[in-house]
């Protein structure tokens, strides 16, 4: 009986043991980073080594711009956050500081567009026409109509 226990408990620690060493080598890359997104990015679009090459040096070479774009939506929704809090605490709106508030607020975002733009089409001008047509396809619904 002990023998029939102990033979279980090895087989059961073999077989979880085995179990949890393929699920973390099959585990997908973390998405969250730049290099992630990149090598999702390769596998997905079956890119070969010279067209993951190029495509990394042109996000290597926007992602300072975008995330210090980032960064300035950022302070303009915690400066929102402080028009509101002004505007329910006084019952008052500065209408002319909430215009120039607004207007460098589109004026961002249209730059963000633009940028983001820019760097999906230099992209798919390194991919073959499938590449390109898949790319497009996947970025689409996060870039809405940016490609038209």
């Amino acid at each position: 009986m002990r023998r029939l226990l102990l033979t279980l408990a090895l087989g059961l620690a073999a077989g979880l043991g085995t179990h949890l060493a393929y699920f973390r080598y099959h585990e997908p890359a973390a998405t969250d980073t730049l290099e992630g997104q990149l090598a999702w990015m390769k596998t997905e679009l079956k890119l070969t080594d010279a067209q993951f090459t190029r495509i990394q040096e042109l996000h290597r070479a926007s992602h300072p711009r975008l995330r210090a774009m980032a960064e300035q939506v950022a302070q303009m929704q915690t400066e929102f956050g402080e028009f509101e809090r002004t505007r329910r605490a006084t019952d008052r709106v500065d209408f002319l500081e909430f215009s120039r508030f607004v207007e460098s607020r589109r004026n961002l975002n249209r730059e963000c567009l633009d940028s983001t733009r820019q760097l999906v089409l230099a992209s798919a001008e390194v991919m073959t026409p499938d590449q390109r047509q898949h790319y497009i396809r996947l970025v689409e619904p996060l870039v809405g109509s940016l490609l038209n």
